[in-house]
């Protein structure tokens, strides 16, 4: 007798009738890093609307403490606070062991934390150079490795990393080719990750943001503002809020069959 053929075909995970409870968190745990200002406050609270119990960290953010507590109040969700330097993969490492203990579980990684670079290849001190990448690029791939060794003995997990559309475009007027290669290596990170993550359970996307009003774009000047506007087809820049949605989306069992992908979020710029 002919022998029966074997599919490698993967079972389709239950899935939610009601839209609206896929998108729900109810008891999950979320690691966002960079939590405690600008968009990833608003991730935070956003999740945390959605029933997750979110793990901020934070570097040197002197309001991390009264964030966690008006979240958690805001939300009646759990929150916790730790500073982490994302750097140091032993530190990402012992913290991400930390949330596990503490909240009893880890659903979510959020790879956020990020910083700007203030000057062209060329004109870049390379001790510059080195710390926007050691924070952009390999603290991106410290907290998703360290977090997807959870999620691996676990069997499921999901990862998110903050890139940019920078990672898309070289970016005028303002010249900062690091942090354009670190968010494009970022993007193709999440990629290669997703792959890898699959064949246990995992997922792993990125999000990449256009400009955003947070107090990172505070200082630049008003004409390179003016020149971005110029450039980006809503004429504007993105309220921090804007951006909850596609996390969401992202963290939640309505993404269920997305990994792998890259969601530019940025006014139509790189659309040009």
């Amino acid at each position: 007798m002919p022998a029966t053929k074997q599919s490698i075909r993967a079972p389709n995970p239950p899935i939610e009738d009601s839209v609206f409870k896929s998108f729900r968190l109810d008891g999950r745990t979320v690691i966002i890093t960079g939590g405690a200002d600008g968009i990833g406050y608003e991730i935070a609270r956003g999740l945390a609307e959605a029933g997750a119990n979110i793990a901020i960290w934070y570097n040197s953010s002197p309001k991390a403490a009264k964030i966690a507590t008006t979240i958690s109040e805001d939300f009646n969700v759990k929150t916790k606070t730790y500073q982490v330097d994302v750097r140091d993969y032993e530190a990402v490492e012992t913290a991400v062991a930390q949330a596990v203990t503490d909240f009893g579980r880890l659903d979510v990684m959020i790879a956020n934390a990020g910083i700007p670079t203030k000057a062209g290849g060329l004109d870049d001190k390379v001790e510059d150079w080195n710390n926007v990448r050691a924070v952009d690029f390999d603290g991106a791939y410290y907290c998703l490795r360290a977090a997807g060794l959870v999620f691996r003995n676990q069997g499921h997990g999901v990862g998110i990393a903050t890139a940019s559309m920078s990672g898309h475009a070289a970016n005028v007027p303002q010249e900062q080719s690091c942090y354009n290669a670190c968010k494009a290596g970022v993007i193709h990170l999440a990629k290669s990750l997703s792959v890898e993550w699959a064949k246990w359970g995992g997922r792993i996307n990125s999000v990449s943001p256009g400009y955003v009003d947070t107090e990172i774009s505070e200082d630049c000047p008003f004409e390179m503002k003016e020149e971005w506007f110029s450039l980006t087809p809503l004429k504007r820049d993105a309220d921090p809020r804007e951006l909850k949605g596609i996390y969401l989306y992202l963290a939640s069992d309505a993404s269920s069959y997305t990994t792998g992908a890259d969601f530019v979020i940025d006014g139509g710029y790189t659309a040009r």
